[in-house]
């Protein structure tokens, strides 16, 4: 019986494409009335319709709307543009949802319809010789670009295999013979689409979104060519799509196999009786196309061994949890003969083995333009939110993180619901999630090997998301935990993640929920029997009513966080304004086992005494006291953090605390002095920044020889360090930056060997003068006052840095008021020296020590207002000039610069970045070198201004005519109404086709003359202010026939006024080397945004003897079409060609994904909506490159 789809989801099953003057009496009618008989509502063109755009329309919403087609490839089906039309649009269906298709070669072959051979050869001869014919260059491309699709089609549909039908006659006058072998062969067509429909089982609609772009990727490992047998592993966590996305992609490929199996659900399927045996079965019926009897699992393996050794297989197992699985269904991979796939899903990453070569696939949420659409189809029935419900939508995929199950989960809960009920279910949700996500979810957290890995989870989820992952490992050791070993058993079940670039651990919201959902439900009524309190109203009743038990081990009560919620402010130094609840100590007499404790912003009265004596960690923010008391727990304490307290002096007495490891008073606006650190003896961290008041360290810090880390930023009245600092043997970090009053640091810091890390940003040369009269001897703590010298201004003094360790590998002088004079020159000998950064510093030119410094890979030089060049730069890999306002230019001490990350906005005067970009005014090159480049009659300008936008100021302003050189692109905008009649061939509007002409000689073509006339849109009205962002100007060229593509955004280009220049003429040359050569089909669009339209086109074709002249100064860079653009290379293989950082604003910000709307509708309309913006930002930190480096429209 077959299975038909719901009509909010396809209105038919299956559309009939078929030449009807060919099949329609014998074949095609009689193949309709049996798929109707059987149940499938099938569309057929009724050839009773008048031809024109209603049936069109008709036929493009019946392809789009039906699941399936069965295609009837006859003689003259090609003869018929309108048969090959639908025959695209099913190809594209499949491609981007899909789409079944069954072939039928009705009397012709795979070959002739594959290779466009015997009648399909004769119908295509007619097609080109009317291109051939067709005097309007436009249409004439048009016709080449469709003739094409038509062949790519037929071959498509063609590689698919299908069913045969051929007869003794072709006549229509059939015998009986005739007739039984058609009626056999249709009834069989049925069977055979069937079960196509029912292996491929469609979503709706909705259920699509988002889905393409992720599938891209493994579509093309699928297709990759490679003979071996490839396994890909796609993970990822429960609801975020790993089935679906897998059944997406085995409907769009399983045709393209011998033979193919899907086999869902292993794990379930697994833990059964005889559950591996039934999926034995199940494979077995798959891959042999009949049910196969096996009784035993021996049997079962002998039988899928045979099967598989045979035919070319796609093979995907869903949610496989164990490795026993994996091994029993395959047990051996060479099994399978060479090209077959196996794709397989998990939650758990380490379940291949080490040895294995395989691929793995990581699921990536859906971005805030796709979450919002998946919710609005489950809560609305359409794609965006009814009208005042926007910011209660925005609510919800807030706390969604793009997880689909969760969408749809929560979507289909307030469907056809009220405001009113909205709003009772979300805060019903904010505490309590629902059910069918906590029952998916939690299968990871149940499926953890032992017991540990489960504490560990839940207690992230409850204290430690988005923690300092070494500060966690510090803490959960000392509680008894195998922490790393741990944290790497969760990321590898997907329950957890690390941002290696913060070192902070990230758990998805969803699973956090679910975490801390196992807990509530440990005592669902009573949460003081339960073992972790982290919700605000639990916390605060069982402290209340003091109802604690010796059932809990962490406790969380924030009432800062509280008070924001309800529209308190307060800036978390000031607790005032916090609404009032007294609490008191003897509230956490009865528990006992507590060891997490979190109570921010809280008052306690009573005796400290009764405080749990087993804390191993204890955040107070806002701590009132001014003093810490004497009774206070510190015994077992491993972390103390009382960031933001109102502490004067730490404490009274001497505190003993022999087991911390974590000190943090930060921001603790009245500290006058640090504790006496002898009773503190293994503090590795003592975190002091933002004590503005701090004026004394105790002496007894020196003596701490396991501390690493020293952070005193902005401890604006601490005026020196104690001589014992130099003992600090083992230090690694230190932090001075912002003690605008620190006058003295202690001598021989050159001992402190261990240290690698030394900020001291904003710190006065004048503090550290040493002049040769000096007795260094004579004072502790004039040896590093030479960190930064001065100028001599009389005889010859001094200058050495000798007291400086050279162990250093980063080092941070921003705003010290250094000249590039200050610098001795023995700072070269800082071998190790990795980073460097000397922003805001009075800078003319590059230092002459930093050339030296062998191993430097970052040079940080942002607002240095005076610096005017930096010649000579090392090999490094990252250079920040931003806001050098005078600089010009930039230059590499070697020619193949590893240099992959710049940093340049604001440099108004920047003219060229060696190897990177060349701006200067057109009237400043050659005559002759401008004419080699097919730039005729420029001085005709030399008087001319034109506004320009400048990618590399961010800024429009008129200037002079300027010529641009990057990429091998030399461009530039002036006036003009009209292509210049030197330009070979011209074409009316923004995109046109070509097919490279070979010249007389049969000289290669080495470079392209590109020229557009462009003005402003009729949209923009002369006080418009609101057009500007919109000033975007992309140049997409492809070449079809080497299937390469490079997509450029000019650093700078002309923008037309209004109302005087409304016209501006764009002339450029590409030096495209042996990328574009003759006979290649070429596309050229020029995409603007909506300011812009652009009215012609024209191009014309350099030689290699005319391009010989070009100045071998840019033709020797490295980042060139057809040298090395690595850098720009999208995930889909096109280049996308870009300097400027429009994610500069989101940077900044701190926003993890590009979710602004303009910027999602740019991508669309730039790559064909073919690319996920924040994918590609992925894919280049993954290739080892920074997303600034690239940027996204």
């Amino acid at each position: 019986m077959a299975a038909k789809t719901g009509p909010s989801e396809y209105t038919y099953d299956i559309f009939l494409s078929f030449r009807g003057e060919d099949t329609r009496k014998i074949f095609t009618t009689r193949l309709y009335s049996a798929l109707v008989d059987a149940g499938f509502g099938t569309f057929i063109d009724d050839n009773g319709i008048e031809r024109g755009e209603d049936i069109k329309s008709e036929l493009i919403r019946a392809i789009h709307h039906s699941r399936g087609s069965i295609v009837v490839l006859s003689k003259n089906y090609a003869n018929s543009g309108w048969c090959l039309d639908e025959l695209v649009m099913i190809v594209e269906n499949k491609k981007s949802k899909g789409h079944v298709i069954l072939p039928v070669f009705y009397h012709v072959t795979k070959s002739d319809v594959g290779c466009q051979m015997g009648s399909f050869a004769e119908a295509f001869a007619v097609y080109e010789k009317r291109c051939l014919e067709e005097n309007d260059e436009l249409k004439r491309s048009e016709w080449l670009s469709q003739i094409q699709k038509w062949r790519d089609a037929l071959t498509h549909v063609a590689a698919l295999g299908g069913m045969n039908f051929t007869l003794q006659d072709e006549d229509e006058d059939e015998d009986e013979d005739d007739d039984e072998y058609a009626t056999g062969f249709i009834q069989k067509t049925v069977q055979v689409i069937e079960d196509k429909l029912n292996r491929a089982v469609l979503p709706g609609a909705h259920e699509f979104v988002g889905i393409s772009s992720r599938v891209k990727e493994i579509n093309a490992w699928l297709h990759n060519g490679s003979s071996e047998v490839g396994i890909l592993v796609l993970c990822g966590i429960g609801g975020i799509g790993k089935t679906t996305i897998a059944k997406f992609v085995y409907n769009l490929n399983y045709e393209l196999f011998e033979t193919s199996s899907f086999l869902a659900d292993i794990r379930e399927t697994f833990e059964k009786p005889n559950g591996l045996l039934t999926l034995q079965r199940d494979l077995l019926t798959d891959i042999r196309g009949e049910q196969i009897g096996v009784d035993n699992v021996r049997e079962g393996s002998v039988a899928i061994k045979a099967a598989l050794e045979q035919k070319r297989t796609l093979l995907v197992l869903d949610d496989v949890d164990q490795v026993n699985q994996l091994d029993a269904i395959l047990g051996m991979r060479n099994w399978l003969i060479p090209g077959s796939r196996i794709i397989i899903t998990t939650r758990n990453k380490s379940l291949l083995k080490p040895n294995e070569v395989y691929k793995v696939h990581t699921i990536e949420p859906l971005d805030y333009d796709e979450s919002l659409q998946l919710f609005s189809w489950h809560a609305f029935g359409q794609d965006y939110p009814f009208e005042h419900y926007m910011d209660f939508s925005d609510w919800v995929i807030e706390r969604c993180y793009g997880l689909p199950l969760v969408l749809k989960v929560i979507g289909s809960s307030l469907f056809r619901k009220s405001l009113h009920v909205w709003i009772s279910i979300l805060r019903k949700l904010e505490e309590i999630p629902p059910n069918k996500i906590q029952e998916l979810l939690r299968i990871s957290y149940s499926s953890l090997p032992d017991e540990h890995d489960k504490v560990l989870f839940l207690h992230i989820a409850c204290f430690f998301v988005d923690k300092n992952k070494d500060y966690i490992v510090n803490i959960l050791d000392e509680c008894g935990f195998h922490t790393m070993v741990g944290i790497q058993n969760l990321i590898n079940r997907c329950l957890l993640t690390i941002d290696f670039h913060l070192n902070l651990l990230r758990m998805h919201q969803s699973l956090r929920d679910m975490g801390r959902e196992v807990v509530r439900q440990e005592s669902p009524r009573r949460p003081e029997a339960r073992s972790r309190l982290c919700h605000y109203r639990d916390s605060l009743n069982v402290l209340k009513f003091k109802t604690g038990t010796e059932a809990t081990r962490g406790l969380i009560l924030d009432m800062l966080f509280e008070s924001r919620n309800n529209g308190t402010r307060s800036d978390g130094n000031d607790s005032t304004n916090l609404s009032y609840i007294n609490l008191e100590t003897d509230a956490f007499k009865e528990m006992k086992n507590l060891e997490l404790l979190q109570l921010d912003y809280v008052h306690l009265s009573g005796s400290f005494k009764h405080l749990p004596k087993n804390l191993k960690w204890f955040r107070w923010h806002g701590f009132s006291l001014n003093s810490i008391p004497d009774n206070f727990p510190m015994d077992e304490l491993i972390a103390l953090d009382m960031s933001k307290s109102r502490l004067v002096r730490f404490s009274k007495q001497t505190k003993i605390a022999r087991f911390m490891k974590i000190l943090d008073l930060s921001h603790s606006l009245l500290l006058v002095n640090t504790p006496e650190f002898s009773g503190f003896p293994n503090l590795e961290s003592v975190i002091l920044r933002g004590c503005i008041n701090l004026s004394d360290v105790h002496k007894s810090l020196g003596y701490l020889n396991r501390l690493l880390l020293l952070d005193l930023h902005d401890c604006k009245s601490l005026s020196k360090l104690p001589k014992t600092t130099v003992l600090l043997k083992h230090l690694h970090t230190l932090v001075i930056s912002g003690c605008t009053n620190l006058h003295h640091l202690p001598a021989d810091m050159n001992k402190m060997t261990s240290l690698k890390v030394l900020n001291a940003d904003g710190i006065a040369k004048s503090n550290f003068l040493i002049t040769q009269e000096d007795d260094i001897g004579s004072s502790d703590f004039c040896g590093v006052r030479s960190l930064m010298l001065s100028k001599p201004t009389k005889a010859p003094h001094v200058s050495s840095w000798a007291s400086l360790p050279n162990s250093l590998i980063s080092l941070s002088l921003s705003n010290c008021n250094l000249t590039e004079d200050t610098f001795p020159n023995d700072i070269g000998n800082f071998t190790s020296l990795k980073e460097l950064n000397l922003s805001r510093n009075p800078l003319r030119s590059l230092p002459h020590f930093v050339s030296k410094l062998s191993r430097l890979h970052t040079l940080q030089l942002e607002s240095c207002l005076r610096l005017r060049s930096l010649l000579g730069l090392p090999d490094i890999k990252s250079l920040v000039v931003s806001d050098c306002k005078v600089l010009k230019t930039i230059t590499h001490v070697s020619t193949s610069s590893k240099l992959h990350y710049i940093s340049d906005t604001n440099c108004s005067n920047l003219i060229e970045i060696q190897g990177l970009f060349y701006l200067e005014p057109l009237n400043k090159f050659p005559v002759e070198m401008l004419n080699n480049l097919g730039f005729f009659e420029m001085e005709l300008f030399n008087e001319v201004e034109v506004n320009f936008q400048d990618g590399i100021r961010f800024s429009t302003r008129k200037r002079p005519l300027q010529l641009l050189y990057e990429f091998g692109i030399f461009s530039a905008s002036m006036p003009g109404k009209h292509i210049p009649d030197w330009f070979s061939y011209k074409f009316v509007g923004s995109s046109f086709s070509f097919i490279v002409p070979y010249s007389i000689s049969d000289i290669q073509i080495q470079g392209l003359n590109l020229s557009f006339v462009y003005a402003v849109s009729n949209s923009i009205s002369n006080n418009d202010e609101t057009w500007l962002p919109e000033n975007k100007l992309f140049i997409k060229i492809s070449n079809r026939t080497k299937k390469s593509q490079w997509i450029y955004y000019p650093t700078c280009f002309g923008i037309p006024e209004l109302p005087e220049s409304d016209h501006l003429l764009w002339l450029s040359h590409w030096t495209f080397r042996n990328e574009v050569e003759n006979g290649n089909e070429v596309d050229i669009s020029i995409i603007t945004g909506d300011n812009f339209v652009v009215k012609e086109c024209g191009i014309s074709f350099m030689y290699h003897e005319q391009e010989e002249d070009i100045q071998n100064k840019y033709l020797s860079w490295k980042e060139v079409i057809g040298g090395d653009l690595t850098s720009f290379r999208l995930s889909t293989g096109s280049y996308y060609l870009c300097r400027t950082s429009f994610l500069r604003v989101y940077e900044e910000e701190e926003v993890t994904r590009p979710d602004d709307w303009t910027m999602t509708k740019w991508g669309r309309r730039l790559f064909d909506g073919s690319i996920d913006l924040f994918k590609e930002m992925q894919f280049m930190n993954r290739m080892g490159r920074n997303t600034r480096s690239c940027s996204f429209p």
